[in-house]
């Protein structure tokens, strides 16, 4: 994979740097800038070495909100990163020839807003690569999309992973290879997209333990009542993994009242919302004598303020880094839980990613990373 420190001279070069700029906004403002701050060390590269700078990313927003990276811009300038935002790309043209100077930087608007982005539309990646002279990724979160911006633009001029691109790659790359003990914890939803991780690290890890609303379909599995407790979609045959003694689940439950159970106990009228403290306490064990730790994933439904498991197992994982383990973390509702406690400086990596760290761990690479080697 080349990078960005594989380029000689930047004095005067026209950058586009596909950053990943999706970010929470409510009533207009961001309200979680993780992401952004992960960009800055590149965007500083790029500017001390006199590139001109052109930030490129997508925005999803709740709903109500305006599918606009103007509030991002407004948060690169109060971090000290002066850039002016430019609502078309069509116009960016004639600011980067006329106006703009090495060391300055525009942001594009939402890349999204035009339809050949997610189609991966040829005239779309042509017409945005013409801005620039090289292409920088540093949207490590969405490099297992197929997108225009992606994978679209480096077919047309020379493409570099950035600097947090390279962290995400060097270290989600030590679980391929990783010291023991190996504690994996894997929580959320949607086991389809996870199965193949729990299968692929059943032969690395020594301990994998499942929990969030992916328990749920373990419960159902051992026959247990689940009540109106989130499943995932499909039939997925978990005995062979019920069996498993590397594969733990957890011995107790929160439901909508906030009443801790056994599994085995909730009613058809019950939904199971977190994990329980004997579950937690069994984690706690685990991560004590681990020396590696990888975790994505929330307990509970942490966006409705079910996320006493998620903080605890958040606190236990951070003190470990203190002993020495190596941890490695992601996920949207995990780096919101490690931001609530500001321990984002107690791991050995966080990553930005969610979906696309889940799919760099089961195959090695991503759209995105293949069209820079």
């Amino acid at each position: 994979m080349k990078t960005l420190r594989d380029i000689e001279n930047l004095q005067g070069v026209r950058v586009l740097l596909r950053a990943a700029f999706d970010v929470p906004v409510r009533n207009g403002m961001v309200v979680d800038e993780f992401r952004i701050k992960a960009a800055l060390p590149t965007i500083e590269y790029l500017r001390s070495r006199g590139a001109k700078v052109i930030l490129a990313s997508h925005i999803e927003v709740l709903e109500g909100e305006k599918a606009t990276l103007e509030p991002v811009a407004v948060v690169l300038n109060k971090l000290g990163v002066p850039v002016t935002f430019v609502k078309d790309y069509k116009r960016a043209f004639d600011i980067i020839e006329n106006q703009m100077k090495g060391g300055e930087c525009i942001l594009l608007e939402n890349l999204r807003v035009w339809d050949g982005e997610k189609k991966n539309d040829k005239k779309f990646a042509r017409e945005l690569a013409s801005l620039a002279d090289i292409y920088v990724n540093d949207a490590f979160s969405v490099c297992h999309r197929e997108h225009a911006s992606i994978v679209g633009v480096p077919a047309f001029i020379p493409g570099y992973a950035g600097l947090q691109t390279e962290k995400e790659v060097e270290n989600l790359s030590k679980a391929f290879n990783p010291t023991h003990p190996f504690l994996f914890i894997l929580g959320g939803a949607k086991f389809e997209t996870k199965m193949p991780l729990v299968n692929k690290f059943l032969g690395t890890a020594d301990t994998i333990f499942v929990g969030g609303a992916l328990a749920n379909d373990f419960f159902k599995a051992k026959g247990y009542e689940t009540g109106q407790s989130l499943l995932s979609k499909g039939d997925f045959d978990l005995r062979p993994l019920l069996s498993d003694q590397k594969v733990l689940i957890p011995v107790d439950i929160i439901d909508q009242n906030r009443k801790n159970m056994k599994p085995d106990q909730l009613s058809n009228a019950g939904k199971i919302l977190d994990i329980g403290p004997e579950s937690i306490k069994i984690v706690g064990e685990k991560i004590n004598g681990s020396k590696f730790i990888l975790w994505n994933g929330p307990m509970g439904l942490y966006e409705e303020g079910f996320k006493q498991a998620t903080l605890d197992l958040a606190r236990m994982i951070g003190e470990a880094t203190s002993r020495g383990v190596t941890t490695i973390v992601g996920g949207g509702d995990t780096i919101a839980a490690i931001a609530e406690l500001g321990m984002e400086e107690k791991f050995t990596f966080i990553s930005t990613a969610g979906g696309a760290m889940l799919e760099f761990l089961t195959k090695g690479t991503l759209p995105g990373i293949e069209t820079l080697k």
